[in-house]
């Protein structure tokens, strides 16, 4: 089971699947899209999502909502089944749930006023209390003074800013964001991170995003969960998932060591071997960095630096050195305790003849 409540917080999560299934029937084909999904979402989070295409991401979000029936399992929101809901009770929880989409889904007839207040207007709302409500999510996503153009004379970040508006309308607890930037630009994909994380902040909404962008999590996220084949397969806080990653899709989906090194690496000792060539993973609290002249004194030779990365998530300093030691007889264990707790990771990458 993914839980991402601290141990000693035994509160009841926000969202909780046990046991969650999803098999579809697809050209005569059994598809098993989700497979014994277990996962706690505590309240006013962001989790993530990520995974490739056709990991599941889609089905699992879409479960959350009852847009899609699980074939089996179980999905709680405050302790409330979702699964046994009849069709009035799943209308009033979807109010509770905020959907964004990938391509807005906002009807070109309609003003943005006209398309934010729809749903008010479908559940039978007043005029009165649709103004207040239109309004006041207008302001919120920063769009007040476009309230009546149409959707054809907005951006792509405008249009999903209104998206964020209409979803925001019923003032719901949970927010589902089903690739929410994925047919935005950096510059617009930026104003929509930042928009959803002051919701969150401000209004202490649940937000769980699907993605397959990595810088997407690293933006916004608390938590992430890592999805193949319709299976988690890693999970936790994105700093320490970033930090190390230990499946082989996490490490393909983070791009992470895939470093040119400027000299020829041979996996074993030969004749022309002379450097041990290392690769060192450290983290830290952001105000707590690791001194670098400590570590690299604790070779008690010198070193070469070849590859440097350091990067800043959740206050957390997460950093890759690839480094060249003149020793081939090398005891990493010992060394990797030398240096703990800012170096987690030690290892032997290869073995050169380096030029300088």
């Amino acid at each position: 089971m993914v839980s991402f409540g601290s141990h000693t917080d035994f509160s009841v999560p926000h969202i909780q699947i046990r046991a969650l299934n999803k098999t579809y029937i697809s050209q005569g084909q059994h598809v098993h899209a989700l497979k014994d999904i277990d996962l706690d979402i505590p309240e006013g989070k962001i989790l993530g999502i990520i995974g490739k295409s056709g990991a599941g991401k889609s089905s699992l979000i879409r479960t959350l909502n009852g847009l899609e029936h699980p074939s089996s399992g179980s999905i709680k929101i405050h302790q409330n089944e979702l699964t046994t809901l009849d069709h009035d009770h799943l209308i009033k929880l979807r109010q509770r749930i905020g959907m964004i989409f990938q391509h807005f889904n906002l009807m070109s007839a309609k003003t943005v006023w006209e398309n934010v207040a729809l749903p008010l207007k479908v559940s039978g709302y007043d005029k009165a209390e649709i103004k207040n409500r239109v309004d006041e999510v207008l302001s919120l996503v920063g769009l007040a003074h476009k309230a009546d153009q149409y959707p054809a004379q907005l951006s792509g970040g405008q249009k999903q800013r209104v998206g964020i508006a209409r979803a925001l309308v019923h003032h719901p607890e949970i927010l589902l964001c089903d690739e929410a930037t994925s047919a935005l630009d950096p510059e617009s994909t930026s104003v929509i991170l930042n928009l959803l994380k002051q919701i969150n902040q401000e209004l202490g909404i649940t937000i769980v995003l699907i993605t397959h962008e990595m810088q997407v999590i690293r933006e916004i996220c608390d938590q992430v969960v890592v999805i193949d084949h319709g299976e988690i397969v890693e999970s936790g806080q994105v700093w320490s998932v970033f930090s190390n990653p230990v499946q082989p899709i996490t490490q393909e989906l983070l791009s992470l060591e895939q470093l040119e090194l400027p000299f020829d690496l041979h996996r074993e000792i030969n004749a022309h071997s002379t450097h041990s060539i290392i690769r060192i993973k450290y983290q830290s609290e952001a105000h707590r960095s690791p001194d670098l002249n400590h570590i690299l004194s604790s070779f008690d030779t010198p070193v070469y630096l070849y590859q440097s990365h350091i990067d800043t998530i959740q206050q957390h300093l997460i950093g890759n050195l690839i480094i060249g030691i003149p020793k081939l007889d090398l005891n990493i264990n010992r060394l990797q305790q030398k240096l703990l707790p800012f170096i987690h990771h030690i290892e032997v990458i290869g073995y050169a003849r380096p030029t300088h």
